[in-house]
């Protein structure tokens, strides 16, 4: 069984950082141009232009998970997406409380980890990434194609 679950794995990652990416551009978009509800805490409202974090965080979220959504530059993208949760945690949210069920960090969390895991794994299946990499060499014959490594 564990054969025929490792020829599914790069495929359940492409869907896995399809999903991850579209959430993350989708709550970027939120705050930055009022869709789907606007940003948290403002009515349907968007954040100030230039506003310290909140408007960095939302392009960051917007534009790297659009990368991330498309699998293009995924490890640099979900890099600096992870970090940018990571920041949100340490910043905003633990200062309320230690644990994040407690101040209400538990998407900044479940983000971070799960960028930080596209960062070691990559595109998978169906992203930019690897139609990208498949690119003919200067000598014109076909890149190699790497395989996930699998435990």
């Amino acid at each position: 069984m564990s054969a025929r679950l490792d020829t599914a794995q790069p495929y359940v990652i492409g869907l896995f950082r399809i999903v991850i990416g579209l959430l993350f551009t989708v709550h970027g978009a939120a705050s930055l141009f009022g869709v789907l509800g606007g940003a948290v805490g403002t009515d349907g409202g968007t954040i100030a232009a230039g506003t310290w974090p909140g408007w960095y965080a939302a392009v960051i979220q917007l534009v790297a998970g659009g990368l991330v959504f498309l699998g293009l530059g995924t490890r640099a993208a979900a890099l600096i997406a992870s970090g940018s949760m990571a920041f949100a945690y340490f910043d905003v949210h633990q200062q309320a409380a230690l644990w994040p069920i407690q101040n209400g960090g538990e998407l900044s969390v479940l983000f971070c980890w799960a960028f930080l895991l596209l960062v070691f794994t990559g595109s998978g299946a169906y992203g930019l990434d690897r139609l990208l990499t498949r690119r003919p060499t200067a000598n014109g014959e076909p890149a190699t194609d790497r395989a996930p490594i699998a435990a």
